[in-house]
């Protein structure tokens, strides 16, 4: 309920709102109860541990004096209602803290998850990306509640790839060059700033002096990590040149990386167009359309990551599973030969074979055969198992997964309002949460 004191502070003060029966205008069944029962479940002891070790932790920059101080008066929100807010945000499709902040005090159903917490959208922008560990915890533990309880299993598991843009243009990406004369500006923009003030210390106020200082400081850090990129980017095109020289010898553009997110990519998505993004793997239940894992990569295929992923669930979850579904060329020969050799547990690969013609020199045929007489039994296996019906029955519930990202796309996961790999994962978990959260209140009702 509103009113649990994990979600409203007892020492807060009287708004106008204490004046309206918040909870009389919102249904019995709306989200927002789901949404609080749901938090109310959570164990969130090492959330409100993980924000008492920030607190004054050796090593933090000091208070930005371009930034106002938080008024002591007011006392600070329960992590508990952030939660709360961010997963009833994420699941109405609302991605930016402005925004947030706004509702939680115009609309009923974020006043009555607020109760009268005074919020600001510094606090909850930062809370979205502060706590990575932490949401990835609790997707942990509460997708081991649902195989606890029998609703879900991991036996079964598919994997699917997507792209989401960046909060970067696509003229915000530099060369070297660039770079390079970004940053000697910065440094006279530096230089000026501190001879004004030798020269005479009131030629501006301190706020402005220091927000100024702020802002090219900042500009300088981006470039820098820019610049770290393009260099990351050149080594992996001439590891590339090694192999595919024909291919890399027809790519004329210089390496490049954006000054506004120095980790994003220029990618091409779905409907063709290149943009800057990032490779966002997800892995669920297909039939049930839990999300079980979620990995946020700069890479622009989704070739070799199926090992990873199928790692990382084990790792999880204790278990990895017994069949994994994925896209054509999602998973190596390599790859396959691997994950039916795992020690303890193998995971029979079901994947669509490669396109290969046929109308080709008897020379080819004859070295793809001999290739093919050389393959591992498990990699023989997974042919056979994909020329069956019954393989291709299973492969078509691969497809389900689909639903996943139609639904993180329909609310507001197309577009990342952060930047940097680790805040994009941040809100990917936010959105992996939500989805879980309505899926299990479907699942429940069913």
């Amino acid at each position: 309920m509103a009113n649990d004191a994990r979600f409203v502070r007892a020492d807060r003060q009287q708004t106008r709102w204490d004046f309206i029966d918040l909870e009389g205008l919102l249904p019995s069944d709306h989200r927002a109860r789901i949404v609080v029962a749901f938090v109310g479940q959570l164990d969130l002891s090492r959330l409100y541990e993980a924000i008492k070790a920030r607190e004054g932790e050796p090593g933090r920059p000091p208070p930005d004096p371009a930034v106002p101080p938080p008024d002591p008066a007011v006392p600070p929100p329960d992590p508990a209602v952030l939660m709360a807010l961010w997963l009833y945000a994420t699941i109405e499709g609302v991605g930016s803290a402005r925004q947030l902040e706004r509702l939680a005090q115009s609309e009923v159903a974020y006043r009555w998850i607020a109760g009268g917490v005074p919020l600001n959208y510094h606090g909850l922008a930062d809370f979205r990306v502060a706590h990575l560990e932490a949401l990835d915890r609790l997707l942990t533990e509460s997708v081991t509640a649902l195989i606890e309880a029998g609703v879900i299993s991991l036996s079964e598991i598919a994997v699917d790839g997507t792209k989401v843009r960046a909060n970067a243009g696509r003229g915000s990406f530099k060369t070297s060059d660039k770079l390079s004369r970004i940053e000697a500006a910065v440094e006279r923009r530096l230089g000026e700033l501190k001879a004004e003030v030798a020269n005479d210390p009131e030629a501006s106020s301190r706020r402005k002096r220091a927000a100024q200082e702020r802002a090219a400081r900042e500009v300088k850090e981006r470039a820098q990590r820019a610049r770290a990129a393009v260099e990351k980017i050149r080594a992996e095109k001439e590891k590339r040149a090694r192999r595919h020289k024909a291919d890399e010898a027809r790519k004329k553009s210089e390496p490049s990386a954006s000054l506004s997110d120095p980790e994003a990519r220029n990618m091409r998505f779905a409907d063709g167009a290149v943009r800057p993004g990032y490779n966002v793997q997800i892995a669920g239940t297909p039939t049930e359309g839990v999300i079980v894992s979620v990995e946020v990569t700069d890479r622009r295929n989704d070739a070799g990551l199926a090992g990873p992923m199928v790692d990382d669930i084990e790792q999880r979850y204790g278990v990895a599973p017994t069949d994994l579904l994925v896209d054509t060329n999602y998973a190596t020969a390599d790859d396959i030969a691997a994950l039916a050799a795992r020690d303890g547990h193998p995971v029979a690969v079901y994947a669509p074979q490669p396109a290969e013609r046929n109308d080709v020199k008897p020379e080819t045929l004859a070295r793809r055969a001999r290739q093919r007489a050389k393959e591992p039994d498990s990699v023989r296996a997974w042919r056979d198992r994909m020329d069956s019906s019954a393989g291709q029955q299973v492969y078509r519930r691969r497809k389900l997964i689909e639903r996943i990202n139609a639904h993180l796309k329909n609310r507001g996961f197309g577009i990342l309002p952060v930047r940097g790999l680790i805040k994009a994962k941040a809100v990917a978990l936010w959105h992996a949460l939500a989805n879980n959260l309505m899926v299990a209140h479907r699942l429940a009702a069913a």
